[in-house]
């Protein structure tokens, strides 16, 4: 079968129109919550959605995602209750999902243990920030085995790496905006040109630019360099204001987002 990842985009690239993912924590505020937004923002226009696991000391993460780990590690998240939360995601709706989440987290859980789950629960693709490149054997086996794509992040410095990194990556290639951590930014002054150039010649998989997109101008910028955009912190900020209630804020911003890249 197809992963819903490759299905996704090739359904873009035929309808013309660039990708929306989006991020949100899992378990914050609380489990039901999570899974309001989730459907929202597939209901107002992302076309792939990372669920985030939390975690205690989360390195590639601003402020705003480190919150939020610490927020939902409070109400008692953890991985089983992430995968009974796709279960119940996955009888409303069949769009790609991705976890996101930290290599320590696999490895407490078991690797093995784990990707037989995400096959298990439906879950499509896998990101792990903190885990470099040149130790993607440490999950490779189990993961294509279990049919789960590992998405693997290319930095604004990894100019003569980038072509090797998307040789490898399966689903899309996930690009970072900009050096440090996530978070929303008033700026973004990456020369995508030059970075992604060595990309247009062959038939790689589909890249995506993320790390401090915060509104529909931005993104559409983004997304004139690439096949997709990537917005975590600036939904999670809206999640942190407006708690249980965040759902219909969240919906209205992507309403927006979703508008300025189809237009």
């Amino acid at each position: 079968m197809k992963n819903r990842i490759d299905a996704c985009f090739e359904k873009l690239k035929a309808e013309d129109r660039k990708a929306l993912i989006t991020f949100v924590t899992a378990g914050d505020p609380d489990m039901d919550t999570t899974e309001g937004l989730v459907l929202e923002m597939f209901e107002k226009g992302a076309d792939i959605v990372e669920i985030g696991v939390p975690f205690s000391d989360p390195i590639a993460e601003g402020g705003t995602i480190q919150r939020a780990s610490l927020r939902s590690l409070k109400g008692g998240t953890d991985l089983d209750k992430i995968f009974a939360l796709v279960k119940k995601l996955r009888e409303k709706t069949d769009k790609p999902l991705l976890l996101m989440m930290y290599i320590n987290t696999v490895f407490r859980y078991g690797t093995d243990r784990f990707f037989l789950n995400c096959k298990e629960y439906s879950i499509d693709g896998v990101i792990i920030p903190d885990m470099p490149f040149e130790e993607r054997d440490e999950v490779k086996a189990q993961a294509e085995e279990n049919g789960i794509y590992t998405i693997f992040l290319a930095a604004p410095t990894s100019h003569e790496r980038i072509k090797m990194i998307a040789e490898e990556s399966k689903g899309f290639l996930y690009i970072v905006s900009s050096l440090g951590v996530t978070g929303t930014r008033k700026e973004i002054t990456t020369d995508f040109d030059e970075l992604l150039a060595p990309l247009k010649e062959g038939s790689y998989c589909p890249a995506c630019i993320g790390f401090g997109i915060s509104n529909g101008a931005q993104a559409k910028k983004m997304a004139s360099y690439c096949d997709g955009v990537i917005i975590g912190s600036a939904i999670v900020n809206i999640v942190e204001e407006h708690g249980r209630d965040s759902v219909p804020h969240v919906g209205e911003f992507l309403t927006s987002v979703r508008t300025a890249l189809d237009g």
